[in-house]
C-alpha cells in the first residue's frame, strides 16, 4: 500500500511538472449534514451535522474532468423512536471515503471555473458507535453510494456543494431498511 501511494505522489509530480494546469491536487476540508431515513413510520429522522478532511486531485482533460478523491469523513445520524418518545436512537460512523467524480466545466476560464460533477463514491467504516437496540455489529462494513452536485473555482480556491445517497442499506437487519443521505459542502486549496 506505501509503494502504491508513493507511486501515485511521483507520478502526480510527474504529470504537474510536465502539463501546467492539466493537473490540481491539494488537502480539502468540509461539513456534511446527514438525515437517516427509514421504512418504517415509527421513527423521526434528525439531522446531524459533522465534518470531513482529507486531499482531491483533478485530471482536467478540455472542459472535462476526472476527480478522485479520499478523505476522513464522520457521519451519522439519529431518530427519536415515536412510540417511545424517550428513546433516541443514534449511530456515529468514521469512515473513509472514495469518490470517483466525472465533471464539466459550465465556465471555464482561468480565474474562475463553474462546474457540475457525479460519480461513485465507496465507504469503508473505520469506527462506528450506536446508541439504539441496534448493535455496532448491525452496521455494515462498507456502503457504495452515489454522489453530485455543482462547484465553483476562484483561483487556487475549489468550493463543492454535492449530495450523496446511499444505494444499500445501513444496517444488515432486513426488518430496519435505512439509508443515511448526506449533504457536502467542501472547501479545498490547489496546491498545484
Amino acid at each position: 500500500m506505501k509503494k502504491l501511494t508513493i507511486l501515485i505522489v511521483l507520478a502526480a509530480f510527474t504529470l504537474t511538472g510536465n502539463a501546467q494546469g492539466f493537473f490540481d491536487f491539494g488537502p480539502k476540508v468540509g461539513i456534511n449534514t446527514s438525515k437517516i431515513s427509514t421504512n418504517i413510520d415509527d421513527y423521526n429522522p434528525q439531522t446531524i451535522n459533522k465534518f470531513l478532511v482529507g486531499a482531491f486531485a483533478r485530471i482536467n482533460i478540455g472542459r472535462f474532468y476526472i476527480q478522485p478523491e479520499a478523505y476522513y469523513n464522520s457521519k451519522g445520524g439519529e431518530y427519536i423512536d415515536n412510540v417511545n418518545v424517550s428513546t433516541i436512537n443514534s449511530f456515529d460512523l468514521k469512515t473513509i471515503d472514495v469518490p470517483a467524480l466525472l465533471g464539466l466545466k459550465i465556465i471555464d476560464q482561468k480565474a474562475l471555473n463553474l462546474r457540475v460533477m457525479a460519480g461513485p463514491v465507496f465507504s469503508f467504516v473505520t469506527d462506528k458507535k450506536v446508541s439504539s437496540q441496534l448493535t455496532e455489529t448491525a452496521i455494515k462494513d462498507n456502503f457504495f453510494g452515489w454522489q453530485y452536485g455543482a462547484g465553483v473555482d476562484f483561483l487556487f480556491l475549489t468550493l463543492d456543494a454535492r449530495m450523496e445517497s446511499l444505494s444499500n442499506n445501513l444496517y444488515e437487519t432486513p426488518k430496519f431498511d435505512s439509508k443515511n443521505g448526506t449533504f457536502v459542502i467542501s472547501l479545498g486549496i490547489k496546491l498545484f
